[in-house]
């Protein structure tokens, strides 16, 4: 282990730590914060789809304020402009010269509410930061700050004044959750925390962005087994090759599976990746970049979600499971 990494022991009782204070704030979706943690130490960026009022916005503010780290938010709406997101070069007059003024996303967390309010050209002003950690601005490029994470979240496009995101942008998201409402016992307990203050408020950071640096080369460090590697690419090259399925998984989306896993087993407190790991990854990775071949509704919408899980499910189950999960390093 290197001095860059900490050891496994460490990693799960911070990981503890902060999915403990995260669920002071998120009730009864212990499934969803893991999954959000998982994206954050697999240096992934995260999409939470759903209704508007089921805690979307919540759960990212509280996993950023987790983390001693530098955090902005971007509301998107209809006529934000590209330039409001990356900056803008302005005039210095005393210089006589442009300055380039940073944006928002010039951050290691930034919370993007609503992406899919704001227009597809504003949409793409995060793509290269989301894949290459850079912005380019005037012809110059500026380095984004590392560790970087984008925490969107985005309603149903039957909900009125969104734009479906185009398959570049849904592809760069690692993981992509759904809230879902909370059931009677966790909504109860909601009120009785929140009838005088917001539990945002008490929430203190767990780990520094050192800290957070170092678990995430942890995560780089676990193992995975050739036969494993091998079953992500099964899966992920099955969908580009099934007739229900218009559009299959990228290469990215292999890597993203693969990298999610580890994370995973990190937080299992596992130095090796097993089928099983890539196995509930499946749908949380895939599902959201692919195209059912039904018509009865466009990507990205609540009955081709469905769909596209349902498909992933029996891709998977179809998928050879291999035998040995590790082999010697």
């Amino acid at each position: 282990m290197s001095e860059a990494e900490i050891n496994l022991g460490e990693f799960r009782r911070l990981s503890q730590d902060i999915l403990d204070s995260v669920e002071r704030v998120i009730v009864g979706k212990r499934e969803a914060v893991e999954l959000a943690m998982t994206t954050v130490f697999a240096e992934g960026h995260l999409l939470i789809e759903d209704v508007p009022g089921v805690g979307k916005t919540m759960l990212a503010r509280a996993l950023a304020r987790s983390i001693d780290c530098t955090v902005n938010r971007i509301q998107f709406t209809p006529d934000l402009l590209p330039s409001d997101i990356t900056g803008v070069s302005v005039f210095n007059q005393a210089e006589r010269d442009f300055k380039f003024k940073p944006g928002p996303v010039f951050a290691n967390i930034v919370i993007g509410d609503e992406i899919n309010r704001a227009s597809p050209k504003t949409q793409a002003a995060l793509l290269e930061s989301m894949e290459e950690g850079q912005v380019s601005v005037d012809g110059k490029t500026y380095p984004l700050a590392k560790p970087f994470t984008v925490v969107a979240t985005q309603n149903p496009i039957e909900m009125e004044g969104t734009y479906p995101l185009p398959e570049a942008q849904r592809d760069r998201f690692m993981i992509r959750i759904s809230m879902g409402y909370p059931d009677d016992v966790a909504e109860l307990a909601m009120i009785s925390n929140r009838e005088l203050t917001s539990p945002l408020e008490n929430l203190k950071p767990i780990i520094t962005i050192e800290q957070l640096a170092k678990m995430i080369e942890t995560v780089r460090s676990i193992h995975v087994s050739s036969d494993v590697e091998k079953y992500a690419v099964t899966i992920c090259q099955a969908t580009r090759h099934d007739r229900e399925l218009r559009l299959g998984a990228s290469p990215r989306a292999t890597l993203h599976l693969v990298k999610a896993a580890k994370a995973k087993a990190a937080l299992a407190g596992r130095d090796f990746v097993l089928p099983d790991d890539i196995d509930a990854l499946a749908i949380p990775v895939l599902a959201h970049r692919l195209i059912s071949t039904t018509r009865r509704a466009g990507a990205g919408s609540s009955f081709q979600a469905e769909t596209v899980a349902e498909i992933v499910k029996r891709i998977v189950s179809a998928a050879p499971v291999p035998l040995a999960s590790r082999e010697a390093v």
